[in-house]
């Protein structure tokens, strides 16, 4: 249950006059780190992982009815100071380097635009229509190209060089309520801006460590007019300490009871009763749900992170079942077999033909879970009449081939903001990989409630080709 601010920001002010008194300097407060009081009793380890707890590092509240607790602070600062401090190992740019190497590009398919990123090279957006029987026109801009031949080695050459570059603050980017540490690589010399008296577009890469990510674009921002921030999820980062990737993106504050008074205030304890009771459904439910217990829906209280024009959820990359293709491709189009991605708070998870859901769990309170869209093939159906449910590439040998299909999934929970049931576009792509077993899965948000879940995957390109005029798949012949 949450705690009260005020609570929260005694503590933090608290430790602040400790931290003073005892010589040491704590971060400066920010609405960019979140917080989140635990009462565990006295019977409690500190946890090993994430943030770092000293056993010293405490302070004394008093609540206004005399209870006392000794409540044990993370180490916001210096996590991992000691072995960032040992850190011997290659540099953030020679740990990119095999990427770099490798030529290889990672896309993002929104709404109107698809984002490429050569990595090394450049990034570019792009929008291609095709009518039948004519050319494909492409509209397209580059947004950087690289303009230096070893893009990786000029920050690290100097850290090497000069020790004290190496202990240069590394520059955070606010992720999904985390401070999240990143590798900067600029691309400039993109497409002249008519905005902006026709002077080069430009872009910084952010490389951001995640372990299960394979190179996928998390966000592209434009942040001022024609520069961008492009967000890249790599595993590669990950072996240096000071870009490591952290469990959880809340740091607890521990407070444990002293003897004499209870595990958790009088007062906070009434509040979270008054605040229980106050709790209505968020959802209008049907009738026939009333008396479902099967599967608890919420709504979504989880503001998602504001990126452009956009509202981006979250991006992630899992590995699916390692079923035959043809066994995966027949549970798939069945709606048997469901695949679930996503990082951060919110996954998903999408049953071709049934429903996607965004669902997030906690050991403390369990699955909270969103209807995002269900499907209806008559729904579908009409919406394919206004809406392209095919779009197509053109081989080289002048043949084409379906590059997307696109569904419409509607009657989703209903939206707060909207007083409407959600709904949303799922955009089925071809996406080859070293692993024929892997799925990507992305959210976009470009209206309240409105929502583009984009599904990538190589078992996605077998069946690609079999979609009829309302982009509908079947099994292969």
């Amino acid at each position: 249950a949450p705690t009260p601010r005020a609570l929260l920001c005694g503590l933090l002010a608290a430790a602040a006059m400790v931290a003073a008194e005892g010589g040491r300097a704590l971060p400066q407060l920010s609405d960019d780190i979140p917080f989140r009081v635990n009462w565990p009793g006295t019977e409690f380890s500190l946890p090993t992982t994430g943030v770092l707890y000293k056993e010293d590092n405490y302070i004394i509240m008093t609540t206004v009815d005399k209870e006392k607790y000794k409540c044990i602070l993370p180490l916001i600062s210096s996590g991992n100071e000691e072995e960032e401090k040992d850190y011997k190992g290659p540099t953030p740019g020679e740990l990119l380097e095999p990427l770099f190497k490798q030529s290889s590009c990672s896309y993002r398919i929104e709404s109107y635009w698809t984002y490429e990123v050569c990595h090394g090279k450049h990034i570019r957006q792009y929008h291609e229509e095709k009518e039948t029987g004519q050319k494909i026109n492409i509209q397209e801009y580059y947004l950087g190209n690289m303009m230096i031949k070893n893009p990786l080695s000029e920050p690290d050459q100097e850290e090497k060089e000069n020790p004290k570059e190496s202990a240069k603050e590394i520059p955070t980017k606010n992720i999904e309520g985390q401070m999240t540490p990143y590798y900067p690589v600029e691309m400039g010399n993109g497409t002249p801006c008519s905005l902006r008296q026709n002077l080069p577009r430009s872009s910084t890469m952010m490389y951001i460590c995640h372990p299960e990510a394979k190179h996928e674009i998390l966000s592209v921002a434009e942040v001022t007019t024609c520069e961008y921030e492009v967000v890249i999820l790599t595993p590669l980062l990950c072996n240096h300490p000071k870009y490591r990737f952290r469990a959880s993106p809340v740091n607890d504050i521990f407070c444990q009871s002293l003897p004499g008074s209870p595990l958790k205030p009088h007062n906070l304890e009434q509040l979270e009763k008054q605040q229980e009771m106050m709790k209505m459904p968020f959802r209008r439910v049907k009738e026939e749900e009333m008396h479902s217990t099967k599967e608890e829906k919420f709504s979504s209280i989880h503001k998602p992170v504001a990126v452009g024009s956009h509202q981006l959820l979250t991006v992630g990359t899992t590995h699916i079942s390692k079923l035959t293709d043809d066994q995966l491709i027949k549970e798939f189009l069945s709606g048997s077999y469901c695949f679930h991605g996503g990082v951060g708070w919110w996954k998903y998870e999408f049953c071709y033909g049934k429903y996607v859901h965004q669902y997030h769990e906690d050991k403390e309170s369990g699955k909270t879970s969103v209807v995002v869209g269900t499907w209806s093939k008559e729904e579908h159906i009409e919406w394919s009449r206004k809406n392209a449910a095919r779009t197509y590439y053109l081989r080289e040998d002048g043949t084409q081939t379906v590059r997307m299909v696109s569904h419409f999934y509607g009657n989703g929970d209903v939206c707060d903001l909207t007083d409407k049931p959600r709904q949303v576009t799922v955009k089925l792509k071809c996406k080859e990989s070293d692993s024929p077993h892997a799925v990507t899965i992305y959210m976009l948000e470009p209206h309240s409630c409105q929502y583009i879940l984009g599904v990538e995957s190589p078992v996605i390109c077998k069946i690609l080709d079999t979609a009829d005029e309302y982009g509908l798949l079947s099994v292969p012949s």
